[in-house]
């Protein structure tokens, strides 16, 4: 059995440690961020530290790594400065072309033309959804905070408007994410497809939770 103590950590090459630690937590949501800058240039970045942080009001949480010395974070500079950003779930088939709006793109040119994706306005939101996203959900930041440990920036959004099918909603409110070709992401370069899962009943302490069809 492999084991690492945190000295044995720090220890390790740059790059196995972040694979390493990006994926013991397991799957994560990826997501495409769409935004604008002031100037109304889009942008859009994949993201996969993305959280639920409470339903009433609607929240949703998203971390920013801190820049190396001498780069820009386009995504994060955007939502500062405009307040607005859109959320946007992405089929397994298109992964290759949201693992490259990573990609170190200028300031001046737009995500959505070099990976293929069109922008699309809705709304009173200034800020671009994918137009064809099965789920985009459109965010105002309401809190930016520096995390002291790492300089991470969190940035926490209020849910603001949601667009999806109506077959993607199953009557007790949850989204059928299978159905709708979610994807989720291993670390830095890994993009899976969502599948059927399990789903079971309210845990109560007197009984074990029945499995729902």
């Amino acid at each position: 059995m492999a084991h690492w103590s945190h000295t044995d950590i720090m220890a390790l090459e740059g790059r196995f440690r972040a694979n390493l630690i990006n994926t013991i937590a397991g799957f994560k949501p990826a997501l495409l961020v769409g935004t604008t800058s002031s100037a109304q240039e889009p942008n859009l970045a994949v993201f996969s530290n993305i959280f639920h942080i409470g339903a009433s009001p609607p929240l949703i949480g998203l971390l920013v790594r801190p820049s190396p010395a001498g780069t820009d974070r386009h995504t994060l500079d955007n939502i500062v400065e405009t307040k607005h950003y859109t959320l946007n779930h992405f089929s397994s088939t298109q992964a290759a072309s949201a693992h490259y709006t990573s990609a170190r793109f200028n300031r001046h040119q737009s995500e959505f033309l070099a990976c293929g994706f069109e922008a699309e306005w809705r709304d009173d939101h200034h800020a671009p959804y994918v137009a064809d996203a099965t789920i985009q959900i459109g965010l105002e930041l309401v809190e930016h905070q520096l995390l002291a440990v790492n300089q991470t920036h969190l940035i926490i959004g209020s849910v603001r408007h949601v667009y999806m099918a109506d077959e993607l909603v199953r009557p007790d409110g949850s989204v059928d994410l299978e159905k709708a070709e979610s994807t989720v992401a291993a670390g830095l370069d890994s993009y899976h497809r969502v599948g059927r899962g399990q789903r079971f009943d309210y845990a109560k302490p007197d009984h074990l939770p029945h499995k729902k069809s």
